[in-house]
């Protein structure tokens, strides 16, 4: 199968947003998804689950459905593709042979994996799940369950781990193309960026990359998204028809403002920390004669 990266331009601003859009959708319904399961906190605490630990494994739940899943994907050649990074270390080598891509992106050891993994696990999870853990504290104190067994555990730690890998994954992808959001500027004027790389002034480089009116457009897509989408998601639900068009009837099922909050407090934030990163590395290996040359031509 012929990769993405093979056809067309990829560091195209136009097919760049393309791609943010369709993992806006990817993430919002996996979102939604997630909702559905009661927070379940053990399977994100290492050391919890006896079972993994008489297999050798000292992580939590979570991070063991990360290694298996991505030892087979990375058997899939999946991590050679320039914009998927893993969150496991340690991974095997492709069974299949490697793919040629066409060099994109400045070469880089960029990975914010780990602050991606910490925030969704301990901002994320919790609010977006905190319908279904009330809902599943209520019952279980109508059948008697009261204490600390009556809250946030209902047991579907497979179908919670999941769906969590695709939002994982489908988040990583969508923060790291800040590369190519950065390469394709950078290309387009490197003069701009040159002497703040030099300095450098991580201040100026986001201002740069940064469009206000971009952002805030995009918080207001995500808001209509998730609320449509959840509420198409409730209408699946009564008889195949539509239940009422207020956020009252949507809201067991996403938490309209928590999706928002995730782009606005975590994922835009973090991906320009990328793309800043990106480009004060952006001359590493150059002399200054290349840079130079670069500065005026746009090319070395």
């Amino acid at each position: 199968m012929q990769s993405n990266f093979m056809r067309g331009d990829p560091l195209s601003l136009d097919r760049i947003r393309s791609v943010l859009t369709r993992l806006e959708d990817t993430i919002i319904f996996s979102l939604i998804e997630r909702a559905q399961f009661a927070h379940n906190p053990k399977i994100y605490q290492r050391g919890a689950f006896d079972e993994l630990t008489r297999l050798g494994f000292d992580g939590s739940w979570l991070e063991w459905f990360l290694k298996e899943t991505e030892s087979f994907h990375a058997k899939a050649r999946r991590y050679t593709s320039p914009d998927e990074y893993p969150f496991s270390s340690g991974l095997p080598e492709p069974v299949l042979p490697p793919l040629t891509f066409p060099k994109i992106l400045y070469p880089n050891k960029i990975n914010v994996n780990p602050s991606i993994l910490s925030f969704y696990t301990r901002a994320i999870v919790p609010r977006i799940t905190r319908h279904a853990t009330l809902t599943l504290a209520a019952r279980k104190r109508a059948s008697g369950i009261k204490g600390d067994e009556e809250f946030e555990d209902d047991g579907n730690y497979g179908s919670a781990a999941t769906i969590d890998v695709e939002i994982l994954q489908a988040i990583s992808k969508r923060v790291h193309y800040g590369k190519f959001v950065s390469e394709s500027k950078f290309q387009d004027d490197p003069s701009k960026f040159i002497p703040h790389i030099l300095k450098p002034n991580r201040e100026t480089l986001e201002a740069l990359i940064t469009n206000p009116e971009v952002e805030r457009k995009l918080l207001i897509r995500l808001r209509k998204k998730a609320a449509t989408y959840a509420q198409d998601v409730a209408a699946e639900t009564v008889n195949g028809t539509l239940n009422g068009t207020n956020s009252a009837n949507y809201s067991n099922k996403i938490d309209v403002e928590g999706v928002v909050d995730l782009y606005e407090s975590y994922i835009i934030p973090l991906t320009k920390e990328v793309e800043v990163e990106y480009l004060l590395h952006r001359l590493d290996g150059l002399s200054q004669e290349e840079t130079e040359r670069l500065a005026k031509s746009g090319h070395v």
